[in-house]
């Protein structure tokens, strides 16, 4: 069975073959000196694309990038921050401070 092509819709609205490989490319440069191995970004990459895939043969570059951030969170948090300030487009240090405090809301157990 042959695989249907994978199409990203950038922002601008044109449309480019989805490439795994610059999925990676920004995965590990979020992760630089990060305790994540080759091995967790190739396979964090393959389940953003079945995750795609499995939604739609046109995924918006917006859903490939929550894809990759929703992945990453649970993976290593500075590599959630540093990709999400990219991808979000961080101007300030109140940006970072304001995800790493929606970052911490998300991730702390619940007090009782």
């Amino acid at each position: 069975m042959e695989e249907v092509p994978l199409w990203v819709i950038k922002r601008t609205g044109l449309r480019e073959p989805f490439d795994r490989g610059k999925l990676v490319a920004g995965v590990r440069s979020a992760c630089k000196n990060r305790p994540v191995t080759e091995l967790q970004m190739e396979e964090l990459a393959q389940v953003v694309e079945d995750a795609l895939r499995a939604e739609t043969a046109e995924p918006s570059s917006q859903q490939v990038g929550v894809a990759v951030l929703e992945r990453l969170q649970a993976l290593d948090d500075v590599a959630y921050l540093r990709f999400a300030s990219v991808y979000k487009g961080f101007e300030e240090a109140g940006d970072f401070q304001r995800e790493a405090g929606l970052l911490t809301k998300t991730t702390e157990p619940k007090r009782r």
